[in-house]
């Protein structure tokens, strides 16, 4: 049995639109695209940290690959990679991917996802829907 720290969950766009899109940076700068805070109580361990994260995104030009990071306050905790391509084929993608962090110190942690375009001359946009969301859980001993 598992007991239930905190939750909190984001959704900066609720769903496909072109209007409101954003280019992902090139790399080595990132884009933020969501933060989520998380409160784990003291005399909370062993504990963890479920995050599921889906972003939106378009290829413009060429097939850019997207490093997608999420990092607790300035530490990376998880990466992945995702090839977007663009024109003459599929162009709209739903990317999502969940991460799970472990024994977590007591206090409030800001959990953010950014993203960055690994590929020169691509281009890639953020077009929604955005979510993210965690569950911090006591877990057994």
């Amino acid at each position: 049995m598992v007991r239930i720290l905190d939750k909190a969950a984001v959704q900066p766009l609720s769903r496909f639109n072109p209007a409101k899109s954003f280019t992902i940076r090139r790399s080595p700068q990132k884009s933020g695209i969501a933060t989520i805070p998380i409160r784990i109580p003291v005399n909370s361990q062993p504990n963890r940290v479920d995050l599921v994260a889906s972003v939106g995104v378009r290829g413009i030009t060429g097939i850019g690959q997207i490093r997608f990071r999420v990092f607790r306050g300035n530490t990376e905790i998880f990466n992945t990679q995702q090839g977007i391509e663009s024109t003459g084929s599929e162009q709209n993608y739903i990317v999502t991917f969940q991460a799970e962090d472990r024994n977590v110190k007591a206090g409030t942690h800001a959990y953010t996802v950014t993203a960055e375009n690994r590929t020169a001359n691509t281009r890639v946009d953020v077009v929604g829907p955005i979510s993210f969301s965690g569950l911090a859980v006591k877990t057994r001993n």
